[in-house]
Order: structure tokens, then C-alpha cells, then sequence
């Protein structure tokens, strides 16, 4: 925690471009935009992940990240985005403090997310549930 990037930004020790904030949450620009106002939305406390932070918490950093695009929509005309979240070393997240990435989309703007789908996975699909039922 004492090395976290974003604790830092929230205590005011590392610059930010602030967007939005409240009492729990901070939105700022990403340092490593992939399209103009990207914008990461973090819980001001630290949690390293969706499974470490509190319900109340992911509640405000979602409200959070709806006010941010509702702001992107009303003054800029943003209405194509994504919204990402990573959590651990294989789902690529890349600082250990939760945080959601809201990413303006542009027709033609290089940026590409397509998943290597397994339709053959399907067959599984009533075991897994079984699995989820502890069955």
C-alpha cells in the first residue's frame, strides 16, 4: 500500500489530472491514454481487487464511474466506450489497487478487444452449473 501509485495520486504525493471525485472516490486521466479522456476511477481507500473490496466500496466506484460518463456524454457527445476492469496477474491487471478504465471509442480508432471465443466449451456448460450449485 505504501508504494501503490494510485494511494499516492489520492493523498496528493503523485500528479494527477482530476476529473471527477467525491468523499470515496477519485477519477482521473490515464497516464497511458489508449483514446482521449481515458480515465481510470478508483475507491479512494485501498483494496487490491474485486475480490478484496467491500460491497459499499464497488457500489461508490460504480456510481463513480456512471457519473464520469454521464459528465463525458452530456459535455463532450461521448456515447461509444468501454468499461474494463482486470483483476490479478492473469487477468492482466497491472496496478494492485482496483480500478475501472473508462475508454472513449471512436469508429477507426485502431483500438481492437476481441476475445478467442470456445464454442466447443458449450458441452460443459451443465456441468459448470452443477459445480456452481456444489453439486
Amino acid at each position: 500500500m505504501n508504494n501503490c501509485i494510485f494511494c499516492k495520486i489520492v493523498k496528493g504525493e503523485a500528479p494527477s489530472w482530476k476529473v471527477w471525485e467525491n468523499e470515496t472516490v477519485y477519477a482521473f486521466l490515464d497516464i497511458n491514454p489508449v483514446s482521449p479522456y481515458h480515465t481510470l476511477v478508483i475507491p479512494k481507500k485501498h483494496f487490491v481487487n474485486i475480490f478484496d473490496i467491500s460491497d459499499f466500496e464497488l457500489r461508490e466506484v460504480i456510481s463513480g464511474v456512471r457519473e464520469v460518463v454521464k459528465m463525458y456524454e452530456e459535455k463532450l457527445g461521448i456515447k461509444n466506450l468501454q468499461i474494463v476492469n482486470s483483476n490479478g496477474h492473469a487477468g492482466q491487471q497491472d496496478v494492485f489497487h482496483i480500478h475501472f478504465h473508462i475508454v472513449p471509442r471512436e469508429e477507426g480508432d485502431g483500438q481492437n478487444i476481441r476475445w478467442k471465443t470456445f464454442p466447443e466449451w458449450r458441452s460443459e456448460f451443465d456441468e459448470m452449473i452443477l459445480k456452481l450449485k456444489g453439486q
